[in-house]
C-alpha cells in the first residue's frame, strides 16, 4: 500500500480506508470486512453484534456528562461496486485495490476505488477508535449489500436501534446536505432464442470499450453513452445492408452502473466480411462524433474470434436487437420543482447470452412511485412484444424530503459556523438506505452527508482529499453539538 495514502489528513480515516482496500468487500462478499470491524470493536471494548444477514452494529457509550443527549446513529454500507477495465488483471476477491494520488484526489489503478462507501465506513471506525471525541450515545450501523439489493437495510430488525437521529455517510458532495432520494426497482427479462443447427464459421468479435460508465442515478444526466445500446445500434444499422448471424451479445455487469463495455460475436460470409467491417466503422465514426465530448475515449475493435457456437435464427436475432433498441435508457423526466434534479430515469444495465436465452436487467429510479411504475409498464410492454418473460421485483421506497427537520437546521447552523458559508440542501436521484430505514423507524430525524466523490461505480471513481478532512471535522463537531 503506497505510504503516501497513509500520510494524508485526517490520519485515522485514511489509515482505516487503507486497511479496507486490502479486504475484499464487493456486494455479496462483505463477511471479511464485517469480521474485521467486529475484531476492532472487541479490541476497543465496544458492544457489538452481527445479525443474520451480516449487518454490524457497534455501540459507543456517551462520554461523561452527555448521557441524556439523544442517541446518534452513524450509518454506512460495507459493500462496494467492483468494476474494472477489461485490460486490467484484477481479482477483487483476492487482490488489494491499488490507490493512486492524482493531484488533489485519490483514485484506483484501473478499478473502482470503493470510496463509495469506504470513506463512510472508515469514518465510523475513526469515531469508534477516538476516545477524545465528545458525543452522546453513538451507534455505528454497517449494512450489507446496499449496492445490489439494499438487503441489509431491508433485513434490519425493528427495535434494534436506540438512537433518535440518523446521519447517513453515503453522500458524495462535501458541503451538501441530502434530505431525500429516489426510489427504485429492477426488471429482469429473459428472452428465449432459437439457434440454427449448424455451427457458425468465419466468426468476428465486435467490442465497444473505453466508455466512461458511472453511477446509473447520479450520472444518468451527463449524456454518457450506454455500450449496450450503442452496440445494438451498430449491429442493427449493419444488418440493414449486410447479412450476418449473431452468435452472442453481452454487455454491462452491474445493475446500478451505466454499461461501459459490450461485445458481440458474429458469423459472416467471407465475401461480406470486408463490407460489414467498413459499415461498422462508418457507423462508429458517426457515434464517435455524437459523443465526442462525453465519450472521447470510446473505441470499437473488430477481430477474428476463436470461439465456436451456433448462431441465432433470423427471427431471434431480430427480436433481440429490437428489444435492446426499444428498452428505455436515460433520463425520462426532470423534477418539476427542483431545478436540475432528475425525477425519473431508467438504466439498461446488463445483457447476458446464456445458450438458448438472453437475460436483460433494467434498473429504474424515480422520486414518484407512479412515475416509476409507468416506466416499468413500458419495459413490460416491450418484453411482451418481444416474447420475453419478465419478473419485476419489488423496489425500495423514496425518501421524502423534510425541510422542517430540526436536525437539518442544526446542521446548517453548524456548517455556517465551521466553514463560514452556506451548505447546499438537496435531494438526489440515487438510492440511499434512509428511505428503508425510515420506514422501520419512522420517528428518526435523518440527513445524509459525505466527502466529494466523483464517478462512483466505475474505474474513474475518485475522492477529493481536502473534502475528506472537512467531512471529518463536520462529523466530529456534529456529534459534539448534538450531545449538548
Amino acid at each position: 500500500m503506497p505510504t503516501e495514502i497513509m500520510s494524508l489528513k485526517p490520519e485515522k480515516i485514511w489509515k482505516h480506508f487503507s486497511d479496507l482496500l486490502k479486504i475484499p468487500h464487493c456486494s455479496g462478499h462483505e463477511q471479511a470486512l464485517a469480521d474485521h470491524i467486529c475484531r476492532l470493536a472487541a479490541s476497543w471494548n465496544l458492544e457489538h453484534q452481527k445479525d443474520g444477514v451480516g449487518n454490524v452494529l457497534v455501540r459507543l457509550p456517551a462520554t461523561s456528562g452527555h448521557r441524556a443527549a439523544p442517541g446518534v446513529i452513524l450509518q454506512a454500507h460495507l459493500d462496494m461496486v467492483c468494476e474494472k477495465n477489461s485490460d486490467i488483471h484484477h481479482d477483487f476477491q483476492r487482490d488489494p485495490i491499488q490507490p493512486v494520488i492524482d493531484g488533489g484526489w485519490v483514485k484506483a489503478s484501473g478499478t473502482s476505488l470503493g470510496a463509495d462507501n469506504g470513506i463512510g465506513v472508515a469514518t465510523c471506525l475513526a469515531v469508534m477508535e477516538d476516545r477524545s471525541l465528545v458525543h452522546g450515545l453513538v451507534e455505528c450501523l454497517f449494512t450489507v449489500d446496499e449496492e445490489t439489493g439494499l438487503t441489509g437495510a431491508y433485513q434490519l430488525k425493528k427495535g434494534l436501534l436506540h438512537g433518535k437521529i440518523l446521519i447517513n455517510l453515503d453522500s458524495e458532495d462535501e458541503g451538501t446536505f441530502t434530505i431525500g432520494c429516489a426510489g427504485g426497482a429492477d426488471s429482469e427479462l429473459t428472452l428465449p432464442v432459437q439457434r440454427k443447427e449448424r455451427k457458425a464459421r468465419n466468426l468476428l468479435m465486435v467490442n465497444l470499450t473505453g466508455l466512461r460508465g458511472g453511477h446509473s442515478g447520479l450520472d444518468i444526466n451527463l449524456g454518457r453513452g450506454n455500450a449496450i445500446k450503442l452496440l445494438a445500434r451498430l449491429l442493427a444499422e449493419a444488418a440493414s445492408k449486410f447479412k450476418f448471424e449473431l452468435v452472442s451479445f453481452n454487455g454491462g455487469s452491474k445493475r446500478n452502473a451505466i454499461s461501459r463495455e459490450a461485445g458481440a460475436i458474429l458469423a459472416i460470409g467471407p465475401t461480406q466480411q470486408k463490407g460489414l467491417s467498413q459499415q461498422l466503422k462508418r457507423s462508429f465514426e458517426a457515434i464517435k462524433f455524437e459523443y465526442r465530448v462525453t465519450e472521447p475515449d470510446m473505441k470499437m475493435e473488430i477481430k477474428k474470434s476463436q470461439e465456436s457456437g451456433y448462431p441465432l435464427t433470423a427471427d431471434s436475432q431480430s427480436r433481440l436487437l429490437n428489444l435492446i433498441l426499444t428498452l428505455p435508457h436515460g433520463v425520462v423526466s426532470l423534477h418539476p420543482e427542483i431545478s436540475g434534479l432528475v425525477e425519473t430515469s431508467s438504466n439498461l444495465a446488463i445483457v447476458e447470452t446464456q445458450g438458448k436465452k438472453v437475460k436483460i436487467t433494467c434498473n429504474t429510479r424515480s422520486s414518484v412511485g407512479s412515475a416509476l411504475e409507468a416506466v416499468r409498464l413500458v419495459i413490460k410492454a416491450n418484453a411482451t412484444l418481444a416474447g420475453a418473460r419478465i419478473v419485476q421485483l419489488k423496489g425500495y421506497p423514496a425518501w421524502t424530503p423534510n425541510l422542517k427537520s430540526p436536525l437539518l437546521q442544526r446542521m446548517i447552523d453548524l456548517y455556517r459556523h465551521l466553514f463560514e458559508k452556506e451548505p447546499e440542501v438537496k435531494a438526489v436521484h440515487a438510492g440511499l438506505e434512509c428511505g428503508i430505514i425510515g420506514e422501520k423507524y419512522p420517528d428518526l430525524d435523518m440527513i445524509s452527508i459525505g466527502p466529494t466523490i466523483r464517478y462512483p461505480h466505475s474505474p474513474e471513481e475518485k475522492v477529493n482529499i481536502d473534502s475528506v478532512e472537512k467531512f471529518w471535522r463536520l462529523v466530529v463537531e456534529a456529534l459534539k453539538a448534538l450531545a449538548e
